[in-house]
C-alpha cells in the first residue's frame, strides 16, 4: 500500500512486528511443548513436501477469488477497492484471470492507492504456500503447539533470510495439522516494506498484517478460502486505517488431460467428495 500520489526510498524491514497475535475463542492456548514422536525437523520435511502437492494441485483448479479493500474512519468507510474475477485455464491448460466485477477503485479518497507489491500479495502472499524448494529461504523457528477448532496443530514463527532483489516474502505465523501436515492457518505481513526513514517526503509502501484461513478441498489438499486484514498503517504523514478481505471460493478441479498426484496415486476425477474437516472462519465483516 502507499500513501495516494507521492515519491522512492528503499528501506527493508526485516524485524516482524508481532504484537498479539489475533486470538478467536476457538483458538487454544499455545503450549510451548515438543512434539511426540517427530521432530521439528520432520514437520518441516512433511509439510513442506505436502505443499509442494498443494501447489501443483491448485494450478489445476478453477476458483473465483473476491478481494475488497476499504479505509476506514472509525466505522466510516472512505475509500473501496473492490474486484471479483475467475481463475481459468484455457485447453491447454494456460492460467487465465476472467474479471467479473470491477468498479472504479475510490481508495484514493482515503488517502491510498495499490502498487505492484498489493497485486502480487492478493496472488501469491496471502495464500501463502511454503514448499520443499522455499524451505532454504526461510527461518523456522517452532514455538509450540496449539488447538484450532477441531485441528491439533504445530505451531512455527518464520521469517525470510534475506531479501533477494525485487522478489517479496512472508513473515509471521503459521499453523500445521498434525494429521494431514499441512499449514491450515498463516498470519503475518508480506515483506519487505518500504520506509521513509529519513522523512524526506518520499513514497512509502507499507502493508497489513492479515490472517488467512485453508479449508480441505476434495479430502486432500487445505486450499486458501478467506482472508482478513484490520491493521493501521504508520506513515509518515499520518496512520490510516486500512481492511481486507479476500475470499476464494467454489473451487472446481480443471477439467484437462494434466495428472494430480497425492502420495503417488492419481486423485481420480470424480472424487469430488464434501469436505470433511476445516477451521471455523469469523464471520466476514464489511
Amino acid at each position: 500500500m502507499k500513501l495516494a500520489s507521492r515519491g522512492v526510498v528503499l528501506f527493508l524491514t526485516l524485524l516482524f512486528l508481532s504484537g498479539a497475535l489475533p486470538l478467536r475463542a476457538q483458538e487454544g492456548a499455545l503450549e510451548n511443548t515438543p512434539p511426540t514422536g517427530v521432530t521439528p525437523e520432520e514437520i518441516i520435511t512433511r509439510f513442506a513436501a505436502k505443499e509442494k502437492l498443494f501447489k501443483e494441485a491448485r494450478e489445476h483448479y478453477t476458483y473465483r477469488q473476491d478481494i475488497k479493500v476499504q479505509t476506514r474512519d472509525g466505522e466510516t468507510v472512505t475509500g473501496e477497492y473492490h474486484e471479483v474475477f475467475d481463475v481459468l485455464y484455457d485447453d491447454k491448460g494456460k492460467h487465465m484471470e476472467n474479471v467479473v466485477f470491477a468498479p472504479q477503485s475510490t481508495l484514493e479518497q482515503g488517502g491510498l492507492g495499490l502498487d505492484e507489491g498489493d497485486v502480487q500479495d492478493f496472488r501469491n502472499r496471502l495464500p501463502f504456500v511454503l514448499t520443499t524448494e522455499e524451505v532454504p529461504e526461510y527461518n523456522i523457528l517452532y514455538v509450540g503447539q496449539q488447538q484450532e477448532d477441531t485441528l491439533h496443530c504445530y505451531v512455527f514463527d518464520i521469517a525470510p533470510k534475506a531479501i533477494v532483489g525485487k522478489k517479496r516474502y512472508f513473515q509471521g505465523r503459521i499453523w500445521v495439522d498434525d494429521h494431514d501436515f499441512q499449514i491450515v492457518k498463516t498470519y503475518g505481513q508480506a515483506v519487505p516494506e518500504i520506509r521513509d526513514t529519513k522523512k524526506k517526503g518520499k513514497e512509502e509502501h507499507l502493508y497489513p498484517k492479515f490472517t488467512t484461513w485453508r479449508e480441505q478441498i476434495d479430502n486432500q489438499y487445505w486450499f486458501p478460502t478467506y482472508t482478513r486484514a484490520d491493521d493501521t498503517l504508520h506513515f509518515n504523514t499520518g496512520d490510516i486505517h486500512i481492511r481486507e478481505i479476500v475470499k476464494y471460493q467454489d473451487y472446481k478441479r480443471f477439467g484437462s488431460s494434466v495428472k494430480i498426484l497425492y502420495e503417488g496415486k492419481e486423485i481420480p476425477k470424480s472424487d469430488q467428495k464434501p469436505d470433511e474437516k476445516k477451521p471455523e472462519q469469523p464471520n466476514p465483516q464489511r
